[in-house]
C-alpha cells in the first residue's frame, strides 16, 4: 500500500513477476476492498500463487517510525513483516516509509545474534557492471566494529548472489593512503586486515562507478553512503537533462539525436536507476527489501526479483553462519 503510487504500481509489478516465474507465489498485503477490484481475473489466473492478506491500516510516507510501530499494529507493513517472521512468506518487499519499515522489521524479526545494527545495501551501476555498497542510510554514526560487521554481512550477500567466492571488499574513504580518513575508518581497516575477508584497502568515491580497479563491495557508514547514493542519482538525472536539452536545440541537433538514437538508448538503459531498485536490510533474521518510494512498475518489479534471488540463495542463513563462525573463532564483532 505504500510508496508514491501504491497498488497502481505494486500490483502490476507483482503480476509481471508471476508471469515470469512459475515457481513464485505472491501475497498482496493491504486493504482488500481496494486491492480486489484492481486484480480483475488475476486471482483465478494465478490460483494458488496469488492471494490477498487484509490489513486495515497503512503507514504514511512521512509518519513517525515510532508512532507507526506503536499505533499501527495492523498496517500492511507490519502484517507483511509478521508473515516473514511466521514463515508464511520468505521475504517482504515494500516501497513504504523507510524509517517505519526498518523500525518494524527490527522489532518484529530481531537481529541475527552477534550483530548490533541492520544495514541497507544495494547496487550501483559501474563500468564493471555493478558495485554493492552499504550502509545507505540506516546508521548515521558508526563505530569501527559496526563497519566491520557491515563488511561481513555484505560479503556473504555478494558471495551468494553473485557467485563470487572471494569478493573484493573496500572501505570508502577520502583517499587510498593509510594515513587518510577518520579514526573509525582507520580502525575498521585494521579489523578487516586481520580478517579472512578479501579486503583490498581504501577506495575513493570514483570506485563506486568508475574506479581504476573492480571492487565488489564498498563499506561506509550510513551518512556517507546515503550522500554518495543521492549524489550519483542526481548526477545521472543531470546528464540526462543536459543530453535532452543539447539534442533538442535545433533541427541539426535533432537530426544528430535521431542518428545517435541506438547509442543513446543503450546508454540510458545502462544507467537506468530503475534496474537497480531494491535495497536489502541486512542483519535481520528475515528478508526485507526496500523499494524506492517513487518506483514505477519496472522498478518495483526489480525489487521483487531481488527478493526472489536472495530468498533462493538463502542469504539470511549464510550471513548467520558466517557471524556464528566469527564468534566461535574469537573474531571481534
Amino acid at each position: 500500500m505504500g510508496g508514491d503510487y501504491g497498488p497502481s504500481v505494486t500490483i502490476p509489478a507483482s503480476l509481471d513477476c508471476l508471469k515470469d516465474n512459475p515457481e513464485l507465489k505472491v501475497i498482496l498485503v493491504g486493504d482488500q476492498a481496494r486491492l480486489q477490484p484492481l486484480l480483475a481475473n488475476a486471482l483465478t489466473q494465478f490460483q494458488g500463487r496469488l492471494s490477498i492478506q487484509h490489513a486495515s491500516e497503512c503507514v504514511g510516507m512521512h509518519e513517525s517510525p515510532a508512532k507507526a510501530l506503536k499505533n499501527k499494529k495492523d498496517s500492511s507493513m507490519r502484517v507483511a513483516i509478521n508473515l516473514v517472521r511466521d514463515g508464511v512468506a520468505d521475504a517482504c518487499v515494500s516501497a513504504g516509509n523507510t524509517g517505519a519499515l526498518m523500525a518494524t522489521a527490527k522489532f518484529v524479526l530481531k537481529m541475527i545474534p552477534g550483530l548490533d545494527r541492520p544495514a541497507i545495501v544495494s547496487t550501483m551501476p559501474s563500468i564493471y557492471g555493478h558495485t554493492y555498497i552499504l550502509d545507505l542510510g540506516a546508521n548515521v554514526d558508526c563505530s569501527a566494529g559496526h563497519l566491520f560487521q557491515f563488511a561481513i554481512m555484505g560479503n556473504e550477500l555478494v558471495k551468494a548472489v553473485e557467485n563470487i567466492e572471494r569478493p573484493k571488499v573496500a572501505l570508502l574513504n577520502i583517499g587510498e593512503e593509510n594515513v587518510k580518513g577518520n579514526e573509525q575508518v582507520k580502525a575498521a581497516a585494521k579489523l578487516l586486515e586481520n580478517s579472512s575477508l578479501n579486503y583490498i584497502g581504501f577506495v575513493e568515491g570514483d570506485s563506486l562507478n568508475a574506479g581504476p580497479t573492480k571492487v565488489d563491495l564498498i563499506v561506509a557508514d550510513g551518512f556517507v553512503g546515503n550522500i554518495a547514493l543521492k549524489s550519483i542519482e542526481g548526477a545521472a538525472k543531470m546528464i540526462g537533462q543536459f543530453l535532452k536539452a543539447s539534442f533538442g536545440q535545433n533541427i541539426l541537433t535533432k537530426l544528430a539525436a535521431l542518428i545517435a538514437y541506438p547509442v543513446l538508448k543503450s546508454f540510458k538503459h545502462s544507467i537506468d536507476p530503475r534496474l537497480y531498485n531494491g535495497a536489502s536490510f541486512l542483519g535481520l533474521r528475515g528478508l526485507v527489501i526496500k523499494s524506492h518510494g517513487g518506483a514505477d512498475t519496472l522498478a518495483f518489479k526489480m525489487a521483487i526479483k531481488l527478493a526472489e534471488i536472495e530468498a533462493g540463495k538463502d542469504v539470511i542463513r549464510k550471513i548467520g553462519e558466517q557471524v556464528e563462525q566469527a564468534l566461535v573463532t574469537g573474531t571481534r564483532l
